[in-house]
C-alpha cells in the first residue's frame, strides 16, 4: 500500500481531545525562541536564501514569528511563492512544539493563499496549539500583512505527530545527525531534535 492508499489525518480534533498545556519550563512570553538548528531552511542562519523566520513565545501556548519575503522566495514577478509562505506557516508552527516541550513533525498541514504577499513584505505570523489527542497535536496560523493586526494574507491548519528523536537519527543523513549530536552545548543539541526539519 502507498502513502496515498493510507487514510487522511483528520485536521479536526477527536471530541475526547484535551486541551493544550504550556509546559513549565517553556520559554516566557515574549521571549525569543532561536533557530531550532541553525541548517533550517525556516529558521536557520546557517541558510543563505533561508526564511530566517524568528519566532517568540506568545501568552498560553502560541507563538508569533515574522519574516521578509525576499528576491530569493519569490514565484510570480515580485510575490513570494506559495510554497515559501506555506513553509513560514509549518515553520511556526513547529515552534509551538518547544512550548510544549514535545518532539513532532507535520503529519498534515493545509494552506489557505487569500491574498499575494508581494517581496520586501514582512509576514506576522501567529500560531497556537488547540487541541492534543494522544500523540497528535492540533493547531492553526495566520500570516498578516501590513503589521500584526493587519489583513490576513495565508493561513493554515495542521496536526503535528509526536514522535521520538529516533524518527531523526533513523531518518536523517548520517554527517548531519552526527554533527548535531556532537555539538557540545545540549540545549542546541536538543533543540535540533524538536520541530519539523
Amino acid at each position: 500500500m502507498s502513502g496515498t492508499d493510507q487514510p487522511r489525518t483528520r485536521l479536526t480534533p477527536p471530541e475526547d481531545a484535551r486541551a493544550p498545556v504550556r509546559h513549565p519550563d517553556a520559554p516566557a512570553p515574549g521571549e525569543l525562541l532561536g533557530a531550532h538548528y541553525d541548517r533550517c531552511f525556516g529558521c536557520g542562519a546557517g541558510q543563505s536564501h533561508g526564511l530566517h523566520l524568528e519566532a517568540r513565545a506568545g501568552d498560553g501556548v502560541r507563538v508569533t514569528a515574522e519574516f521578509t519575503v525576499k528576491e530569493a522566495h519569490q514565484g510570480a514577478p515580485g510575490l513570494a511563492h506559495g510554497g515559501v509562505l506555506a513553509t513560514a506557516l509549518d515553520e511556526t508552527l513547529g515552534s509551538l512544539n518547544w512550548l510544549l516541550r514535545v518532539i513532532a513533525v507535520t503529519g498534515r498541514l493545509e494552506t489557505d493563499f487569500l491574498a499575494p504577499v508581494p517581496l520586501g513584505t514582512v509576514l506576522h505570523l501567529e500560531a497556537e496549539v488547540t487541541a492534543v489527542h494522544g500523540r497528535k497535536i492540533y493547531s492553526t496560523a495566520v500570516g498578516r500583512i501590513g503589521g500584526p493586526d493587519g489583513p490576513v494574507a495565508v493561513r493554515a491548519r495542521a496536526v503535528f505527530i509526536e514522535v521520538k528523536v529516533d524518527h531523526f537519527i533513523d531518518n536523517g543523513r548520517t554527517e548531519e545527525i552526527q554533527a548535531a549530536m556532537a555539538d557540545p552545548d545540549q540545549v542546541k543539541r536538543a533543540r535540533a531534535f524538536e520541530v519539523n526539519p
